[in-house]
C-alpha cells in the first residue's frame, strides 16, 4: 500500500514538474512573441524612409521631364531631406525625454505623411520641395527613436536582432519604391510620380494600429518616476519575474545617475564630454559617418544614373536593374539578423567594410572600362556594374548597414542615449545629405567612375575605424556596455577582435 501511495505522489510530483516546465515555455515563447512585435511596430516608420529613398531615384526621372527642373534642382531635391533632417535628429532626443519615445514614434509618422500627401499634390518645384522639408523633419525623428526604443525593450541576447529591425524595414521600404518606380512608370509623366510618391502613405494606417499595441519604453518610465507602469512592461517583456526585477534595479541605480542633469547639462557634457564619453562619441558618431560618406547613398539614389552611365538605355530597364538592387539589399539585411546576436557586431562589421571596398572598388573599373580602352566587351562592362553595386548593398546590408545602429543606441549612458542618439544621427543625415547633393557635381568633375574610387578609399578607411575604435558589444546589458568604456584599457580589450575572428566566421558560413 505504502509502495501504491508513493507512487501516486511521485507521478503526481512529476505532472506538477511537467506542467511547470509547460507554462514556463509557454510563456517565453509568448514573451518572445510580445517583444518581436514591438520591434516590428516600433520600425514602421523606417519603411517610410526606405520607401521614400527608393521610390525618389525613379520618380525623379518623371519629375524632370513634368516639372523641367534643372540638375541643381534634382541634386536638391534629393538631397535636402538628409539635411533636413538634422532638425528631426536634434530635436527628437529632447522630444522623446520629455513626451516619451512611443509617443515620439507617432509624430515622426504624422510629420513624414504630411510632407508625402503634399509632395504626391505638388503643382510646382517649390511646393514640392515644401514637402519634402516636411518628410525630412519626420525622418529626422524616424531614424533617432526606433533604436532606442527597440533598446530600451530588448533583453541583452537578443538586442543586436531587434535592434536591426528598423534597417530591415529601412530595406524592405526601398525595395518597394523600386517595385512601385516600376510598376508605375508606363503611366503618363504627369501622373506617374505623384502614385509612386502618394502610396507611401500606407503605412500610416498600420503605425496608428502600433500605439494601441506597444508599451512605453520602461527605462523612460523609470526616469518619469512611473516605477508601477516600468515593473508591469518589464513583466512582460521578459521571460521570468527575477529577470525582471533585476532588470528594474539595474534601470533604477543607471537613473538615479541621471538625477540633477538638465537638459542644458547634458548638452554641456556632450560637448565637453569626460574620457570615457568621448570615447563613446568616437565610437558612436563614426560609425555613423562612415556609414553614409562610403557613397551608399548615391548607390541608391542614384542607381538610374550609374545604370545609364554603364550602358542601359532604357528607363524600363534601368528601373528593372533597380528592383534587382533592392532585392538584394533586402535579402542580405536577413542575413545580418541571423548572424548579430551569433557571431557579434564586430566580425560583420570586418567583412562589411572590405567587401564594400571591393566592390566599389569593381564599379569604378568596370565604368572606366565602359568610356575607356574598350578592353571590356559593353554587355560584360553592364553585368559587371550590376554586379558591383548588387554586391556592395549586399555587403552594406550584413554589416555596417544594421550595425551602426545598434551600437550607437548601445553605447551610450540612459542620462545621455537619446541625446547622444541624436548626435550620431545628425552625423548620419548630414553625410548622407552632403553625398547626396554633391554627386552629380562631382560625377561631372571626375566621372563617375572616378567618384566611386574615392568611395572604395573611404570605404578602406572604415576598415581601420572598425578596428580602433569598435568594442564588440554582443550579449552585455547596456549598463555593462557602458563599462567598456570607462577606460583605455577596457576599450582595448572590448575592441580587440582579431581578423583571424573573421576568417572563421567566412569559414563557419
Amino acid at each position: 500500500m505504502s509502495l501504491v501511495n508513493g507512487y501516486v505522489k511521485y507521478k503526481g510530483f512529476k505532472e506538477e514538474e511537467e506542467g511547470a516546465f509547460t507554462m514556463s515555455r509557454s510563456r517565453k515563447n509568448d514573451t518572445k512573441k510580445y517583444v518581436y512585435a514591438c520591434a516590428v511596430f516600433a520600425s514602421l516608420n523606417s519603411v517610410l524612409l526606405g520607401y521614400d529613398v527608393g521610390v525618389m531615384s525613379g520618380a525623379i526621372l518623371f519629375i524632370q521631364k513634368d516639372l523641367m527642373i534643372t540638375e541643381f534642382q534634382e541634386e536638391l531635391l534629393v538631397g535636402c531631406l538628409s539635411i533636413i533632417a538634422l532638425v528631426g535628429s536634434l530635436t527628437g532626443g529632447r522630444t522623446s525625454d520629455a513626451i516619451g519615445r512611443k509617443w515620439t514614434i507617432a509624430l515622426a509618422a504624422v510629420v513624414f505623411q504630411t510632407g508625402a500627401a503634399i509632395m504626391a499634390l505638388a503643382p510646382s518645384f517649390e511646393v514640392l520641395m515644401i514637402g519634402r522639408l516636411l518628410a525630412g523633419v519626420g525622418i529626422g525623428f524616424g531614424v533617432m527613436i526606433a533604436p532606442v526604443y527597440i533598446a530600451e525593450i530588448s533583453p541583452a541576447m537578443a538586442r543586436g536582432t531587434l535592434t536591426s529591425f528598423p534597417e530591415i524595414f529601412i530595406n524592405l521600404g526601398i525595395l518597394l519604391g523600386y517595385i512601385s518606380n516600376y510598376l508605375f512608370s508606363g503611366l503618363s509623366e504627369h501622373i506617374n510620380w505623384r502614385i509612386m510618391l502618394g502610396v507611401g502613405i500606407i503605412p500610416s494606417i498600420f503605425i496608428g494600429f502600433a500605439l494601441f499595441f506597444i508599451p512605453e519604453s520602461p527605462r523612460w518610465l523609470i526616469m518619469q518616476k512611473r516605477e508601477k507602469e516600468a515593473r508591469a512592461v518589464l513583466l512582460r517583456i521578459n521571460e521570468t519575474e527575477s529577470e525582471a526585477m533585476e532588470r528594474l534595479l539595474e534601470i533604477q541605480e543607471a537613473a538615479n545617475q541621471t538625477k540633477g542633469h538638465e537638459e542644458g547639462a547634458v548638452w554641456k557634457e556632450l560637448f565637453n564630454p569626460s574620457p570615457s564619453l568621448r570615447r563613446m562619441l568616437i565610437t558612436g558618431c563614426g560609425i555613423q559617418c562612415f556609414q553614409q560618406i562610403t557613397g551608399i547613398d548615391a548607390t541608391v539614389y542614384y542607381s538610374p544614373t550609374i545604370f545609364r552611365d554603364a550602358g542601359i538605355q532604357t528607363d524600363q530597364e534601368i528601373l528593372a536593374a533597380t528592383v534587382a538592387v533592392g532585392f538584394t539589399k533586402t535579402m542580405f539585411i536577413l542575413v545580418a539578423i541571423f548572424l548579430i546576436d551569433r557571431v557579434g557586431r564586430k566580425p560583420l562589421l570586418y567583412v562589411s567594410t572590405i567587401g564594400m571596398t571591393a566592390c566599389l572598388a569593381l564599379l569604378g573599373i568596370a565604368l572606366t572600362h565602359q568610356h575607356g580602352s574598350g578592353v571590356v566587351a559593353p554587355d560584360v562592362g553592364v553585368g559587371l556594374a550590376i554586379l558591383a553595386v548588387c554586391g556592395n548593398v549586399a555587403f552594406f546590408s550584413v554589416g555596417v548597414g544594421p550595425i551602426c545602429w545598434v551600437l550607437t543606441s548601445e553605447i551610450f549612458p540612459l542620462r545621455l542615449r537619446a541625446q547622444a542618439s541624436a548626435v550620431g544621427a545628425v552625423g548620419n543625415r548630414l553625410s548622407s545629405g552632403l553625398v547626396a547633393m554633391s554627386f552629380l557635381t562631382v560625377s561631372h568633375k571626375i566621372t563617375v567612375a572616378g567618384t566611386f574610387f574615392i568611395f572604395s578609399f573611404l570605404s578602406l578607411l572604415s576598415v581601420y575605424f572598425v578596428y580602433r575604435f569598435v568594442p564588440e558589444t554582443k550579449g552585455k546589458s547596456l549598463e555593462q556596455i557602458e563599462m567598456l568604456f570607462q577606460s583605455e584599457d577596457d576599450w582595448r580589450k572590448g575592441r580587440d577582435l582579431q581578423l583571424s575572428d573573421v576568417q572563421r566566421l567566412v569559414q563557419d558560413d
